[in-house]
């Protein structure tokens, strides 16, 4: 029988990033948590964890924390991470937390509305003006609808989106399993650095030119003293928050497009049908999540359905594959928007629970009905390639023609 060792490095080979789920369904057939031996290429965790009772359990349990890695005090990439909500445990991520779910009001939430209709649009037209030329869906649309709302929502100027996209990129890139080489640390610091000093003089102008910005108002709490946040604190988390907000968004709609063609009469359907788009946009969280994997550290020695795990240990947590986990849903490889079941993992699940996930359905949920509409005929002129990342798994190129079927 495959060992779990085989099936980690295949995972982490080319083809396995490619495609992962084999390996995942191979997961699933070794059960739902497995020892990784300790002699294994890969013995950097304990256990891997595939089953969805299993990964959601832990996620919400309290006392599975996130570990911060050796040395992070000295790395600027690290000391950004560490000291965002994304990474830190309670006490500090109730305390960040709190403060920027204040933020995610009602009504600010329906304030976006309108914003995504009129970005959406605009991109729409660009399109619409390519004629049936081939034009790269990711560049075009997957990637500036969300980048240019959630700027608008934060309060990043538009001008500075290339700018902070490369910079994203390069701490994506040393996220990933195999992104911890001195290179990539290295990019990442200065990448880190350099994001720190534009929000650092973002925050300077708000102060004094403020908005109805998200910026504006938790600037404005901060200096007022109403918040338990210090300014370092505020400038690590806009820096996670504004590349969980968008990225995952990017890919949501990048790897979802092809599995939307893929069955023309939901496609077809989608405009109008609000509970149909719902069901889609969730099922594309589901069979295709942008992140496939979490890591927690076990509080004390336990024994997860056999498997013992000692205190401190790390376990892999595989939300992709807890996603496909056959024993919860039925036929896990097919696409049905019309599936009931348990939610997805896709955001987590727990206090960590993504705390921009309800943004990310919003775009889904009003952009593609509009895609769908205005292009009819819009069809992918090439197989998808995937970023090769498996921490944010996307496809980073998408050649799509619009078909002659556009609406004016």
């Amino acid at each position: 029988m495959t060992d779990v060792a085989q099936v980690l490095t295949r995972l982490y080979s080319d083809a396995g990033r490619q495609d992962p789920y084999p390996c995942y369904a191979d997961l699933h057939a070794l059960g739902p948590v497995s020892p990784v031996p300790a002699r294994a290429e890969h013995r950097a965790v304990a256990a891997v964890a595939v089953g969805y009772e299993l990964v959601d359990r832990i996620l919400r349990d309290p006392r599975w924390y996130k570990q911060p890695p050796p040395g992070w005090q000295d790395q600027e990439v690290l000391r950004t991470l560490q000291t965002s909500m994304m990474f830190v445990n309670p006490p500090d991520h109730t305390r960040m937390r709190g403060v920027f779910a204040k933020t995610f009001t009602p009504r600010r939430m329906g304030a976006l509305e309108p914003v995504v209709h009129r970005v959406v649009d605009g991109l729409l037209d660009r399109m619409a003006d390519a004629g049936d030329a081939e034009v790269d869906f990711v560049a075009e649309f997957a990637y500036p609808m969300p980048a240019l709302v959630m700027a608008e929502f934060i309060g990043i100027p538009a001008g500075e989106l290339d700018f902070y996209r490369q910079r994203v990129e390069r701490i994506d890139e040393f996220l990933d399993v195999a992104g911890k080489t001195p290179e990539r640390l290295a990019a990442a610091n200065t990448a880190a650095a350099e994001l720190r000093a534009f929000y650092r003089d973002l925050l300077a102008h708000r102060r004094r030119t403020p908005g109805e910005h998200l910026i504006s108002a938790l600037v404005e709490a901060v200096d007022a003293g109403d918040v338990e946040l210090t300014e370092d604190e505020l400038i690590s988390n806009l820096v996670v928050l504004f590349n969980a907000a968008f990225v995952t968004t990017v890919y949501m709609f990048s790897n979802g497009l092809p599995l939307l063609l893929e069955h023309p009469e939901v496609a077809a359907a989608l405009p109008g049908d609000d509970a149909l788009t719902r069901g889609a946009v969730d099922e594309i969280l589901r069979l295709e999540a942008p992140v496939h994997f979490l890591a927690r550290a076990a509080p004390e020695d336990t024994d997860l359905d056999g498997v013992p795990v000692g205190r401190d240990e790390n376990v892999l947590l595989m939300i992709a594959g807890a996603n496909r986990d056959p024993s919860r849903f039925a036929d896990p490889d097919r696409f049905d928007p019309r599936r009931a079941g348990p939610p997805s993992l896709a955001f987590g699940a727990g206090a960590h629970y993504c705390i921009g996930a309800a943004v990310s359905r919003l775009e889904g949920r009003l952009a593609l009905p509009r895609l769908l509409d205005r292009f009819p005929g819009l069809a992918v002129s090439e197989a998808p390639t995937f970023s090769g990342s498996l921490f944010l798994r996307g496809v980073d190129k998408l050649l799509v023609s619009t078909g002659t079927g556009e609406r004016p």
